[in-house]
């Protein structure tokens, strides 16, 4: 088990003798999506296979995408019954991942990565954004990071 995953088991013990029953439900939630990556990811005759704590932040890193994803559908058909709950599951899975990087930081790690990758075309954008993936997991929106590294590259 990953640090963060013991953080998580945690906080799930913390909520549970607390009686809070929301966030335990949100900490629920994200225990199982993390065992159905460990599932998803083993080799066919084998154990779960533990993950890293980088893995562990993709999956909280797509729990929190569609949960926003979610909530603008809900906004849009009026209900803030459901848009609350998933604003709720978004800061228990936030306390998780790491700090988001400033705008300044983003666009500072984004001009090293393409000079780092001596990108100069948007032919080199593949090597650019395999680089910071790695590096900004869970930390900025890949989004927003590939529309950056398309500016810092003429597209």
């Amino acid at each position: 088990m990953s640090e963060l995953q013991a953080r998580i088991a945690a906080a799930t013990s913390a909520a549970m003798r607390a009686r809070e029953r929301d966030r335990v439900k949100a900490l629920r939630l994200v225990n199982a999506a993390i065992k159905q990556a460990e599932i998803d990811g083993r080799k066919p005759g084998a154990e779960r296979a533990a993950l890293a704590d980088q893995e562990v932040v993709a999956v909280l890193a797509k729990m929190r995408k569609q949960r926003q994803d979610s909530i603008a559908q809900f906004a849009e058909a009026g209900r803030q019954d459901l848009v609350a709950i998933e604003e709720s599951e978004i800061a228990v899975i936030e306390e998780f991942l790491p700090t988001a990087l400033s705008a300044d930081e983003l666009q500072a790690k984004v001009a090293a990565a393409v000079e780092s990758a001596q990108a100069s075309s948007m032919r080199d954008m593949g090597r650019v954004m395999g680089a910071l993936k790695k590096d900004l997991a869970g930390r900025a929106d890949l989004g927003a990071v590939s529309r950056l590294v398309r500016a810092a590259l003429g597209g």
